[in-house]
């Protein structure tokens, strides 16, 4: 029988298949990798721990731990099944985005810059509520955070690629942009979304709206959203950059009105039992012969 090679705290219970542990620095050296069947790649690890599964000649499942799989669908063989973990973060990434637009709104940021030195920042600043809020992407994350932003009595829509009921689509993007106070970029990552948020875009958006980026850094034109946040004209709060890891010497770190976290919307205590579950199910299907869930190719 094939084995399953996965993450120490991705382990199930009473699952009886041969298991060995992989991490960020790899895999043990007893570990053959020409009999592993089933591959959990590392939450978020390094480009390593995806090149293994070029040493894997019978591999048929490579379970992602993240909703993203733009940077594992070109190294899967074709006829290896790709799954992502869509839903595992959704919680935790509708919370860091609800964060830091009312960080960014209430200038929580700006205040704990002024800590240190005493400085007392008292000044009117936006609510969260009465905001009028565009929210681009309609899958879990997308709506999570429209389900925690309805209670700030705030005026919400949601946007998807077509137009359904409670949905509008993507052909009235032009219109909607103006109109937005906030708008919330949760989209996949894909040939139609890179470079989604261009300087067309940002240039529709009303001056002073806040732009939050919870989706994939190449989704925005990093050149050009330096462009307006540095004339004062848009705010930005985001999770995700491109290039990323942001380096230390970006002019994106220093500009005012700009908020940045890195990259830890789905890394909290929410996500280990969440993942745990999806790895679980995944490997009980995988060996009764089952359809998998949250496929994304097509061997």
């Amino acid at each position: 029988m094939l084995s399953v090679l996965l993450p120490s705290d991705m382990r199930p219970a009473d699952v009886d298949v041969r298991m060995d542990d992989v991490d960020f620095d790899g895999v043990r050296p007893h570990v053959d990798l020409t009999q592993v069947g089933f591959y959990v790649a590392p939450y978020l690890g390094p480009p390593s721990t995806l090149d293994l599964i070029r040493r894997m000649p019978n591999l048929q499942v490579v379970q992602l731990l993240t909703a993203g799989f733009d940077a594992a669908l070109p190294i899967v063989p074709p006829n290896v099944v790709l799954c992502n973990a869509a839903g595992v973060h959704d919680a935790s990434t509708a919370e860091l985005a609800v964060g830091l637009i009312l960080a960014s709104l209430r200038g929580i940021d700006d205040f704990a810059r002024a800590m240190p030195d005493g400085t007392w920042l008292h000044a009117r600043r936006p609510s969260l509520a009465d905001r009028r809020i565009l929210i681009l992407g309609v899958g879990g994350v997308g709506r999570a955070i429209a389900a925690r932003l309805e209670p700030f009595e705030t005026d919400l829509i949601l946007m998807g690629r077509t137009a359904r009921p409670g949905i509008r689509g993507a052909e009235e993007l032009d219109d909607l942009l103006p109109w937005a106070d906030i708008v919330v970029v949760a989209v996949p990552l894909n040939s139609e979304t890179t470079l989604l948020v261009d300087d067309a875009f940002l240039g529709r958006m009303r001056d002073t709206a806040l732009l939050v980026n919870m989706a994939r850094g190449s989704v925005v034109d990093t050149n050009a959203l330096l462009h307006h946040v540095q004339s004062g004209r848009l705010r930005a709060a985001m999770d995700v950059t491109d290039p990323e890891p942001l380096p230390a010497d970006h002019p994106l770190w220093r500009t005012p009105g700009v908020l940045v976290s890195p990259h830890v919307g789905g890394d909290t205590s929410a996500f280990v039992p969440r993942a745990r579950l999806l790895v679980e199910a995944q490997i009980r299907r995988w060996l009764n012969g089952e359809q998998l869930g949250f496929v994304v190719n097509t061997p």
